[in-house]
């Protein structure tokens, strides 16, 4: 993401944990794919910006904070 960091993996799966959200949950409420999801969280793949935007607006919507360090990310808190 230009100038903004980039949700990781794991605040990911940590976010969608503390929501008890399933992928298909995040994929419902962010219009991303469960396989791209699920892609991310493993590793296996580098999501386009608008992609990662989506995820964290999702998140950010039901209350979910993402910490970071820089362009680091570092947790999620409630807000």
């Amino acid at each position: 993401m230009v100038n903004e960091p980039a949700v990781t993996p794991a605040q990911v799966r940590a976010a969608r944990a503390w929501l008890s959200w399933s992928q298909d949950d995040l994929s419902a409420k962010s219009g991303i794919s469960q396989r791209s999801i699920a892609r991310y969280e493993q590793g296996r793949s580098v999501p386009y910006d608008d992609t990662l935007m989506k995820l964290k607006a999702a998140f950010e919507a039901a209350g979910i904070r993402f910490h970071f360090v820089g362009m680091l990310g570092t947790g999620i808190s409630m807000i």
